[in-house]
């Protein structure tokens, strides 16, 4: 369940080339900035940044990404020399690396790391024997049918339980197998020929390859109508069912659940969260009435799909073609080292971390982003008490909550042990697949266990944050604590601007539509008195109505359900750090700064931030499947809504950045 923040991947761009401070670079000044201000801001920026060919989108976040990436790549190539001196940690990311790399190795072998595991699959003689390969399968990263791990229990976030959950669909969402509309219907039709291409270059004949593909379609289909839809997974009461194994059973009777959690290798346990129990009924239906035969082939499809990116290039390129050209408009495969940074990282992100912090995050920025942290605090916290629709109760029990919050920042404080994996130089697919299987063992491992706080679900190079709603922390990655978004060369209206703006934009998802429904101590509990609750929903609307009115793309509005968490953090966020900078300059006056005051300042800083250029095919999937709006509508959505905004720049009512109604929940 936790909530993050979308902090686009991208590369070196003009905010690292205009200096500390500079942001006129990226502005169209011919824009006035009460009709259009993300125009205003970044205009120049998105003229002078065409996307590249190998992206489906290009925005200023990419200076952040890129320096990263460059950075993790000199520690790889290091790494990867075969000298005795390396340490184990080192021996592991650089023969990783250099496994990935290896791409005339990799050309030779084709198909032949998977194999094993499809001649197992061809060897399955009854439907019995399907769990035996569905265990294999699930423990080397196979998303095959569902998904089964662990998580606080949402009641008990205290205690670890096991999470059986929807999956095993190849297209990014249920619904992209449900709606009727032209587009959709064409999609579905490229994905079966995608399909099949993939199986005739595993070695099957068109024909077969044909059926199977039709097959593959129809099972996911059905999984897909079992799914539960992303607006409704937003509400965490839908997607926890806590049962017990027998119930579980009586759900799926063929699936033998005790003997899949053996094999799994979770501790003993007698009850799990089952997230949507109405698609385990939807799986028994398909277990049931499927034929063995096409049970193996989407078996066979699953395997492929998910190591497709580490086979010869004939399979990356097709898998290139489908689910980066055809879905996201991309128009050429990135450079191997990119991918093979970004592998690593995914699979032994904590080790590669540990050097990337010791290059690029000194001990004593830590404590900068922390007094940082606590600054946007405090003014969470005037804020909730300011407030004029929340009665006494409900603010204390918010309160509470703000003061449980942990601040992490940086990198964990004690780093993550892989000495178990075994990382073969010239094995690439063995490669992840291990490491994946270690990474699926330690996660069942926690099954019955008490909750290890401190623990990170992201990497330390990671440009991003989240807000974790069951430990109840805010979590800010080195990745992101980095120039131009935290630098001290900049004033303080443009560091919170950028950064404070995250950090207030994490801390108020604890009190979004989703945060607020957990407490203090991470537990779902309805801690809001019934009439608090109806004027959050009543101003939670105002955003639904909002923003479901723009249209990023075509015909194609955005979903104010979907986004509404995003949407709201972003208000409150900006609303925040905005704040925390009036507090800091205490009233006294200010010099301008290329002509602009430090609220003009603040302002450009959050703006530029989402500059960015999106195909439309991209545009179109987040659309349906991204709950973050967009960077335009992000940027007017948030400062249209804002009077601070307003009086910066003088802006007037009836003009397009002056939204009526103004919506505000914090």
């Amino acid at each position: 369940m936790r909530l993050t923040l979308l902090l686009l991947s991208m590369t070196v761009s003009a905010l690292a080339q205009a200096g500390p401070g500079s942001l006129t670079a990226n502005m169209d000044m011919t824009v006035n900035p009460c009709v259009d201000f993300y125009q205003y801001a970044c205009g120049t920026w998105m003229a002078n940044n065409p996307i590249p060919a190998d992206q489906s989108s290009w925005g200023t976040f990419n200076v952040l990404a890129d320096r990263n990436r460059a950075i993790l790549r000199g520690i790889l190539e290091k790494a990867s020399v075969d000298d005795p001196k390396r340490s184990p940690a080192e021996q592991k990311i650089g023969d990783f690396y250099a496994s990935c790399m290896d791409e005339p190795g990799i050309e030779k072998l084709g198909s032949e790391p998977l194999d094993p595991e499809l001649k197992r699959i061809d060897a399955i003689k009854s439907k019995d024997a399907v769990l035996d390969e569905l265990v294999r399968l699930q423990l080397s990263g196979v998303g095959a049918f569902f998904s089964f791990s662990s998580e606080p229990d949402p009641k008990n976030s205290n205690l670890t339980i096991g999470q059986a959950d929807q999956g095993g669909l190849g297209l990014p969402d249920r619904d992209y197998y449900l709606k009727d509309d032209p587009k959709s219907v064409k999609l579905r039709e490229q994905y079966v020929a995608h399909v099949q291409k993939m199986l005739e270059l595993l070695g099957e004949p068109p024909a077969k390859a044909a059926a199977d593909s039709q097959a593959v379609m129809h099972i996911e289909t059905d999984l897909a109508k079992g799914s539960l839809d992303l607006v409704s997974r937003r509400d965490p009461n839908q997607v926890y069912h806590k049962m017990s194994v027998k119930e579980l059973a009586a759900l799926t009777p063929n699936l033998d659940w005790p003997k899949y959690f053996t094999a799994m290798g979770t501790p003993s346990f007698t009850a799990l969260d089952v997230s949507v129990p109405d698609f385990f009924k939807a799986l028994n239906a398909v277990l049931t009435n499927t034929s063995l035969a096409d049970l193996k082939s989407y078996l066979r499809w699953q395997l492929l799909r998910s190591q497709a990116p580490l086979l010869a290039k004939a399979f990356v390129d097709e898998n290139f073609h489908f689910f980066g050209q055809t879905l996201t408009g991309a128009q050429e495969l990135e450079p191997r080292w990119k991918r093979c940074v970004e592998a690593t990282d995914g699979d032994l992100g904590f080790a590669l971390g540990q050097k990337y912090v010791e290059q690029a995050f000194p001990p004593d920025a830590k404590a900068r982003v922390l007094s940082m942290v606590q600054e946007i605090e405090k003014m969470l916290r005037e804020d909730v008490q300011s407030l004029d629709w929340m009665t006494p109760a409900t603010k204390e029990q918010a309160l509470v909550k703000l003061r449980g919050v942990t601040n992490k920042i940086g990198y964990p404080d004690k780093w993550r042990d892989y000495s178990s994996i075994q990382i073969v130089r010239g094995q690439a697919v063995a490669n992840n697949q291990r490491a994946t299987e270690f990474e699926v063992h330690r996660q069942l491992n926690k099954i019955g266990r008490p909750v290890d706080r401190g623990e990170w679900g992201m990497t330390p190079p990671t440009v991003n944050a989240y807000y974790d709603p069951q430990h109840n922390d805010i979590n800010f990655p080195a990745g992101i604590l980095q120039p131009p978004f935290f630098d001290n060369r900049m004033d303080a209206a443009v560091n919170y601007g950028a950064i404070g703006s995250v950090m207030g934009h994490e801390l108020t998802h604890g009190f979004d539509d989703q945060g607020r429904q957990f407490d203090a101590d991470g537990n779902l509990r309805n801690w809001w008195t019934p009439e608090d609750a109806a004027e959050f929903e009543k101003r939670a609307e105002c955003f639904i109505k909002e923003y479901s009115a723009f249209a990023p793309v075509d015909d194609v509005h955005l979903n104010g359900k979907l986004t509404l968490g995003e949407n709201a953090a972003d208000n409150g966020g900006v609303h925040l750090a905005f704040m925390a900078l009036m507090k800091s300059l205490d009233g006294k006056p200010q010099p301008k700064i290329d002509g602009f005051t430090p609220g003009q300042r603040f302002f450009l800083a959050w703006g530029q931030g989402w500059c960015e250029n999106v195909r439309p095919e991209m545009a179109r999937l987040w659309a349906q499947t991204n709950p973050h709006s967009p960077g335009r509508d992000r940027v007017n959505g948030v400062l249209g809504n804002m009077p601070e905004f307003r009086e910066a720049f003088a802006c007037h009512e009836g003009q397009p950045m002056v939204h009526a109604p103004a919506c505000r929940v914090w």
